[in-house]
């Protein structure tokens, strides 16, 4: 196919273009005869005329009429008798009816409408008809350019047709590009399989099906047992925990797809939170005696009206409820440089959130030998390191891309970032940090990625891992307000937006009694906010007052803790052990230089502050573990800060390894 559209650029560029006559508006036939004068030299004759002998010349040469006929020269006073007419008129001479304008070969086909001839009629509108009923009328001749042009314009119609299929990778492919609507997925699927069979009525209403979801539910039952509460997710999973699809179950030797994994103690468990008998059937739920908990699933909210306390599906079907939670969770970013690109590279580019993600990332990874994944951060970090590690025997090339200097820039000072990113690459990854994609094309069957320094990557396959955006699309229709900085539904310390409708998880956007009005994006505040939600759903009224926290894993020697503001853009104080019996001051400064007098293998085991107003509002916990309640209390209380040994002793970094990790 290349071949081709070389033969059709090739053609264009072979065409005579200088000598190819362009559109005038003067009829095809002058055109004709301009361009049959092959001896014109000047661009204006001058018409002589010579009384004497009684001819016209040109240039010595003899003029011939429009209609392509030689006219012997007649005398200019040589009467001319018109047949059939009562009247004799004296016959002009050509010279004296027709100016010529002779074409200059040097501007022919450019400046046509230029050299344009004119006539002049001065005999009377009889003895001009009559004339032309004497003459044969003119022939036209045979003009190919309109053909020419219909040749060159279908030669670049075939080439460029040709060089946008062959973009498409069209003649390359088998079979055609099958993009799956997950909209009509989801009718298929979805549970009940149509809305007549879902309540129209439940006391506890909770939209969305992920962990905050989960924990509102459990707490509901715990004070309530017999309550009937109902989920509604656009998913067709029941509720399931997130964080094990970009660690733990990774971990597996096969690749099966087997939605289960192996905890810190070695016990294999599911990723779903409960089994499938825990639920009722939707439709049973109304007559249940002892309540019960339904999922709705591949159902959408799209409104919600809370004066009258109603909840209204894409479809129109409307649910009254008693106390409604708003739990979506988040939505992944894209970028445009893929969202402009060819569908068929958009077909080979994705997102990581949920189980459908993690099934089409294995669908790939059966025959992908190189993935490219965007992003630095905790999703695009461990990601990175889980496939690095399930490719070793694959020969599966992972390649990570993002601006930050160093993995988890936004989070470690900038020498731990920098640090951090040497021990990524240990894992197999190879990491272009500092760089940023400017273009995506299709490359044969690969995917081509154009960095900002001029590098060129080719992959088979690309994960987008740039963060999320809380999921907010009813705040507008349902008059919720929002956030103008950072996201999410603005609530008090109860989680409440409004009289009977609360919210938790990634989209609440709450007020923290200790470090002000924040919005959190990790699984343990999706638990706590849950549960804090549903308490107050019946009737505790409970103030948020919990310090939640997260955790990484990037390797087997490498993992952290972190409770707080762990934002790299704080002044940070990092206390490393380098023996059992001292330790090490590191300050990382506003302007992000590497410490001096620092070495690498100092930064094995430590815990890093991060200080606001010469307040500890964060704490990190750097290959330690099992000590992040010493770290709450330390945020909760003010700390005495003017000796960070004194403070790090607290956290015992100079025991042993052999510390177990905590788990939820």
């Amino acid at each position: 196919m290349p071949n081709f559209v070389k033969f059709g650029v090739r053609t264009c560029l072979s065409l005579p273009w200088r000598s190819l006559p362009v559109v005038s508006t003067i009829p095809r036939t002058q055109i004709a005869r301009r361009f049959s004068s092959k001896n014109a030299k000047n661009d204006t004759v001058k018409v002589k005329k010579d009384h004497g002998k009684g001819n016209n010349k040109v240039s010595g040469k003899f003029i011939f009429p429009l209609t392509g006929k030689p006219e012997v020269p007649t005398p200019p006073c040589a009467p001319t008798t018109v047949p059939g007419g009562s009247e004799n008129q004296e016959k002009k001479s050509l010279a004296d009816r027709t100016k010529i304008l002779q074409v200059d070969p040097s501007t022919a086909g450019r400046s046509i409408s230029q050299s344009t001839q004119v006539y002049r009629k001065e005999e009377s509108p009889r003895s001009t008809q009559e004339q032309v009923g004497n003459e044969k009328p003119p022939q036209e001749p045979k003009d190919n350019s309109n053909r020419l042009y219909w040749l060159l314009l279908a030669v670049i119609l075939l080439a460029g047709g040709a060089a946008v299929l062959q973009n498409y990778n069209f003649f390359d492919s088998k079979s055609p590009t099958i993009v799956v609507d997950d909209d009509e997925k989801k009718k298929k699927y979805r549970t009940p399989t149509t809305s007549m069979e879902i309540p129209k009525e439940v006391p506890y209403l909770l939209i969305g099906g992920g962990t905050a979801s989960f924990a509102a539910f459990r707490a509901i039952k715990s004070h309530d047992p017999k309550a009937k509460v109902m989920l509604i997710t656009d998913e067709l999973e029941m509720p399931y925990m997130r964080p094990p699809l970009s660690k733990e179950i990774w971990q597996n030797t096969d690749t099966s797809g087997k939605l289960s994994f192996k905890q810190w103690n070695g016990v294999e468990r599911s990723i779903y939170y409960e089994p499938d008998e825990f639920y009722i059937d939707p439709k049973d739920l109304s007559e249940s005696a002892n309540g019960g908990v339904a999922v709705v699933r591949g159902y959408s909210v799209k409104e919600l009206d809370v004066v009258n306390n109603t909840a209204i599906l894409t479809d129109g079907t409307e649910i009254k409820y008693g106390k409604v939670l708003i739990a979506p969770g988040s939505i992944p970013k894209t970028l445009e440089v893929f969202t402009s690109a060819p569908l068929a590279v958009q077909a080979k580019v994705s997102t990581f959130k949920s189980i459908d993600d993690y099934r089409r990332l294995l669908n790939v990874l059966e025959k992908a030998k190189s993935i490219a994944i965007v992003g630095g951060g905790f999703l695009g970090s461990e990601l990175s390191c889980s496939l690095a590690k399930m490719g070793t025997g694959k020969k599966l090339q992972i390649i990570q891309i993002f601006h930050e200097k160093g993995n988890m820039g936004r989070v470690l000072p900038e020498y731990l970032s920098k640090w951090t990113t040497e021990r990524v690459r240990e894992e197999g990854v190879t990491v272009l940090n500092e760089n940023q994609i400017v273009r995506a094309e299709l490359s044969g069957k690969q995917v081509k990625l154009s960095l900002i320094d001029g590098k060129i990557v080719l992959v088979d396959h690309v994960i987008v891992a740039a963060g999320t955006d809380p999921n907010t699309q009813l705040a507008k229709s349902s008059n919720l307000e929002l956030h103008p900085e950072m996201g999410g539904y603005i609530v008090n310390t109860e989680l409440q937006a409004r009289s009977n409708v609360y919210v938790a998880g990634d989209v609440a956007n709450f007020y923290d009694q200790r470090l002000g009005r924040r919005r959190v994006e990790h699984h343990d505040h999706a638990v706590v906010s849950g549960r804090l939600a549903g308490e107050n759903m019946v009737g505790l009224k409970k103030p948020y007052t919990h310090q939640s926290m997260f955790w990484s894993d990037l390797g087997p020697n490498l993992g952290y803790e972190a409770i707080g503001l762990v934002d790299s853009g704080l002044e940070t104080v990092g206390v490393f052990a380098k023996d059992k019996e001292s330790a090490m001051k590191v300050v990382q400064s506003s302007d992000g230089e590497h410490p001096e007098g620092v070495k690498e293998d100092d930064y094995r085991r430590g815990v890093i502050f991060y200080v606001r107003e010469k307040r500890i509002v964060g704490v990190l916990l750097w290959n330690l573990f099992n000590r992040i309640n010493i770290a709450r209390k330390v945020i909760n209380e003010d700390v005495d800060t003017s000796d960070w040994n004194e403070v790090a002793k607290l956290f015992h970094i100079y025991g042993g390894e052999e510390e177990s990790k905590e788990t939820e």
